[in-house]
């Protein structure tokens, strides 16, 4: 008889130490995903030209995933055609953080022409010039090439979510972040998280097979935008 109740004292101290370890587990992730985040600052040098965030970017990112008023997107293409080896970069999307969902920029719009003459005098050539939601005028400003470019843009960037953008360096992420600016998005609510390219954090997903130059994209969370379904604008 003694032993039973020792036993079920044991049970119950065990349900409740349980029961308190969750509830101080998900407190602890809840009142983490409601402190404010950090309002947005540029980093300085060249960091700030691509106005990647001092306080939230590829060094601190870990410290700001699973937050449900927050989207995550890496805009980089699964394979660019872009010879990005010869800055130091890669072509092939070899990995991305976890929670990031990936659309490419350069299937968003194309890319300016000062930009394409700054890669070239870096030796990075071959950008994307295929077909695109929307293209620029020579105003600058972005014109949609189909009907659903829009709606498609709205779907994938929510206007009432916070929305980190990351890439390879950071400059896809800084041009995304100028097009939904110009096209109506809350500048303060769109942070440039930078690149995964300088990511050290312990959240990274690999996508390279066996260790080969070869990747495994059915690990990759990808928004596909098909333009052969889509009503183009004449």
């Amino acid at each position: 008889m003694k032993k039973k109740i020792i036993l079920a004292v044991i049970v119950l101290i065990s349900i409740v130490v349980g029961g308190l370890a969750t509830y101080l587990i998900l407190n602890s992730r809840c009142s983490n995903e409601l402190k404010p985040l950090p309002a947005q600052e540029k980093s300085e040098g060249l960091r700030g030209v691509y106005d990647i965030d001092k306080n939230i970017n590829e060094k601190t990112i870990d410290n700001y995933l699973g937050r449900s008023d927050v989207v995550y997107r890496d805009v980089r293409m699964l394979e660019d055609t872009a010879t990005w080896e010869n800055k130091g970069g890669e072509r092939d999307l070899t990995g991305f953080v976890e929670g990031f969902e990936v659309i490419p920029y350069a299937y968003l719009t194309e890319f300016p022409q000062e930009y394409i003459d700054q890669k070239k005098s870096e030796n990075v050539t071959g950008l994307y010039t295929g077909k695109t939601l929307f293209r620029l005028d020579k105003d600058g400003n972005y014109v949609a090439n189909y009907k659903e470019s829009m709606s498609i843009l709205e779907t994938i960037f929510p206007k009432d979510k916070t929305i980190f953008l990351m890439c390879g360096a950071g400059g896809y992420a800084n041009f995304t972040k100028k097009m939904l600016i110009a096209l109506g998005w809350d500048a303060s609510k769109i942070y440039n998280v930078g690149g995964f390219w300088n990511y050290d954090g312990k959240k990274a997903i690999s996508t390279v097979v066996d260790g080969k130059k070869k990747c495994d994209f059915s690990k990759v969370p990808y928004h596909n935008i098909d333009f052969s379904r889509l009503t183009e604008i004449k």
